[in-house]
């Protein structure tokens, strides 16, 4: 980095990835390990040392100083992170004054804690220490080390499975009626529903409640699409076409999405007949891949509906989550794809549960059709928005 690209940093002020100190601040391992950890739980980020946090001035740093830093950063690093970081250092002259800039990349192998056990992650311009189970489980799920669709419902067992919707399932995937099997082989619904990873001894985990459960929403209230038509296109606004809670199991989400956008579209007629119906103003097959997409590849660590909403220039298909890992929406874009619930996309492919292919190209085939797609992670917000222009009608 040259003098002038700090400068410039510096005028933008602190946030996320961009923290002021001074040295004076900087004396404790243990303060900068959360410091540390936070950015490498994150999106990664700079300190600048010899800046005041307040005000942005420089107030540079001694040659003791850049000595005493490089030895406490060194050490905090290695021996007060957890796993240990590599931070990169840069002393870098504005005038006779120096700052030094503490380069810390997001890590690979999340979460990272301090020496006291903590977790940290960024909060704003902050840190902010990590102690609800929800957010140490996503922690946990970026680094792929657990995932949402395995973990098991607390007071679900086998008799929430909706009967008729898994046996059809069964015998479409394996050929044979799920009761002629349970007999052959003496085993109990139970037991095959722990063979097949739905259950962990007699507790549904969240793939089997959301994929065959009868009413999901018992255990899991939250996971319901709260679908939208508004009249203009202000999200605040109180006038509206249509409205509608969609409950059930993943495949019953889809239809209904489906269902919802398909009456609340316009149909064109193009070269058409006049007797004929006419093509969605959306084609089909986007719909199709998107509501698939926002159903699968959700955050199911958070405790939060889809949105489905209806404006007069855009529809917006909102899930929560924004992209983990590393992937960013110029990767998406350009055919990399992770799978967030590895279980749950495992059943989608078979039997045809869902329209589904697991091969990654479901986004590239919706911009396919629609070239104009949007697509927003907000880290912030922790959402992931699928936006589809419109042709506001006449």
């Amino acid at each position: 980095m040259e003098a002038i690209e700090l400068i410039e940093l510096i005028s933008r002020g602190e946030d996320s990835r961009t923290q002021f100190k001074v040295s004076q601040d900087v004396t404790n391992a243990t303060s900068l390990a959360g410091e540390m950890a936070a950015f490498a739980n994150s999106k990664g980020g700079r300190i600048l040392v010899g800046v005041r946090d307040k005000t942005g001035e420089i107030v540079g740093l001694s040659p003791d100083d850049i000595r005493r830093l490089n030895q406490l950063i060194s050490n905090t690093a290695t021996d007060c992170v957890r796993p240990s970081i590599n931070p990169e250092t840069n002393n870098i002259s504005i005038g006779e004054l120096l700052v030094m800039v503490v380069t810390v990349p997001e890590g690979t192998s999340k979460p990272y804690a301090d020496n006291q056990g903590a977790f940290w992650v960024k909060s704003g311009a902050d840190k902010r220490r990590v102690t609800s189970r929800e957010e140490l489980q996503r922690l946990f799920q970026s680094a792929d080390l657990v995932h949402a669709d395995e973990i098991p419902i607390e007071g679900s067992t086998s008799g929430d499975i909706d009967l008729e919707h898994f046996g059809t399932f069964f015998e479409k995937q394996y050929g044979e009626p799920l009761d002629d099997m349970l007999d052959k082989a003496g085993i109990s619904l139970g037991q095959l529903l722990n063979n097949l990873g739905l259950a962990r001894e007699s507790t549904l985990n969240l793939a089997g409640v959301m994929l065959f459960g009868s009413r999901p929403q018992r255990h899991r209230p939250a996971f319901v699409i709260k679908a939208v038509s508004f009249v203009g296109n202000d999200p605040a606004g109180d006038k509206y076409r249509d409205s509608e809670d969609i409950e059930g199991c993943l495949r019953d989400l889809y239809k209904g999405t489906i269902s919802f956008l398909t009456r609340n579209l316009r149909r064109v007629q193009d070269e058409k007949g006049f007797n004929t119906e006419g093509d969605l103003e959306i084609p089909a097959a986007a719909l199709e891949e998107l509501v698939v997409n926002m159903l699968l590849h959700r955050d199911y660590f958070v405790s939060a509906p889809w949105r489905v909403m209806l404006f007069d220039n855009r529809i917006e298909l909102i899930s929560p989550g924004a992209l983990p890992n590393n992937i960013t929406v110029e990767n998406i874009r350009n055919g990399v794809s992770v799978i967030r619930n590895p279980l749950i996309a495992s059943f989608a492919t078979k039997a045809n549960e869902l329209p589904y292919r697991g091969i990654g190209t479901g986004i590239l085939r919706a911009l396919a059709a629609v070239p104009e797609l949007e697509l927003e992670s907000d880290q912030d917000r922790n959402l992931f928005t699928a936006r589809i222009p419109r042709r506001e009608s006449p």
